[in-house]
């Protein structure tokens, strides 16, 4: 099957997502040993257990209003990520969407040596935000749910994401990732025009 097919395929599934059969999964909060693992590859592409999860996935995150979202995060331990949105994020405002993307056994290829320090915030880290250094301009590969092969260089807030998001497959939440603790606290203190209900 040719790439336009599979995209048109992904597109049709993406919007399945809305349907209103949903899973919600709950998401594992900073602590649980569960996330502190490094998440095992994924073997096995185009199944319907890996389908099913990547809808459940997306399902989650939309209900949250999560940036992205990875295996890890709801006790899968696995090498997949979840990230971007066609629409603007309530607890991101100010952000350039980054396209909704599936990223199975990514590899991250930092291009140069330029980092950016930016406020992240996280699902298993609810209620607080940190500055945290990325670097700047990135090349990430992996594969999507069919096994087809993901090649792209991004810069900006598409790569801070991607970056958070694979945290999380090595077993590293972005609290340690901060230099500077002064620019770590509460969301409702720091961001008082989001509202709490925004930053579960």
């Amino acid at each position: 099957m040719g790439p336009v097919n599979r995209a048109h395929i992904f597109a049709l599934a993406f919007a399945e997502i809305t349907a209103p059969s949903m899973t919600i999964h709950t998401i594992l909060k900073m602590g649980d040993p569960r996330l502190l693992r490094v998440a095992q590859p994924v073997t096995e592409f185009d199944t319907d257990a890996l389908h099913l999860l990547v809808r459940d996935m997306f399902d989650t995150m939309r209900s949250v209003n999560g940036a992205g979202l990875a295996a890890p995060q709801i006790g899968v331990d696995l090498q997949l990520v979840i990230f971007g949105s066609n629409h603007r994020n309530p607890r991101y405002p100010d952000r350039p969407l980054v396209p909704p993307t599936v990223l199975l056994n990514p590899v991250i290829t930092p291009l140069g040596d330029e980092e950016e320090e930016d406020w992240e915030g996280c699902l298993s880290v609810p209620g607080l935000r940190g500055k945290v250094p990325r670097w700047s301009r990135i090349r990430y590969t992996g594969f999507d749910p069919y096994g087809d092969p993901i090649d792209r260089t991004v810069e900006g807030f598409h790569a801070r994401v991607v970056q958070h998001e694979c945290d999380h497959l090595i077993g590293k939440l972005y609290p340690m990732r901060v230099r500077d603790f002064t620019q770590f606290g509460f969301t409702e203190v720091l961001f008082p025009e989001i509202s709490a209900t925004e930053d579960d």
